[in-house]
């Protein structure tokens, strides 16, 4: 039970991060583009990358703050069906260069920064 309860607080911070990004996004840069999505797939590639780096080698949590940070935070914070979501509506919009932008700015920065986050916390912690 207490790793359900763990992974619901978790979830719940993420998805109200995650609304507040795409939010605070869609007033600074429109919502023609799904920059929101964007940012928090980005970002949370990197935290996730760098939480992976930090539990590695400097910080051993119990299974329930890893549940917590990984699968409630993170897992709601970035969601793939959001990403699929603005993936299937630009399509349907005909907006088919935005498609392709999107897509590939997505994976190949989502997982750069995944690296990067890695990188970065390897060098500061060892």
């Amino acid at each position: 039970m207490g790793m359900m309860l763990s992974i619901a607080a978790g979830g719940a911070i993420g998805a109200v991060a995650r609304y507040a990004v795409m939010v605070r996004a869609g007033h600074m840069f429109g919502l023609g583009f799904p920059m929101g999505t964007l940012i928090v797939n980005i970002a949370g590639a990197f935290i996730f990358g760098a939480l992976i780096e930090v539990m590695a080698l400097k910080w051993s949590p119990g299974e329930d703050m890893r549940a917590f940070l990984v699968v409630g935070v993170l897992g709601s914070f970035t969601t793939f069906s959001t990403f699929s979501l603005d993936v299937v509506t630009m399509i349907e919009r005909g907006n088919y260069m935005f498609v392709a932008i999107y897509v590939a700015v997505s994976v190949v920065a989502a997982v750069a920064a995944l690296f990067g986050g890695m990188a970065l916390f390897r060098w500061v912690l060892v």
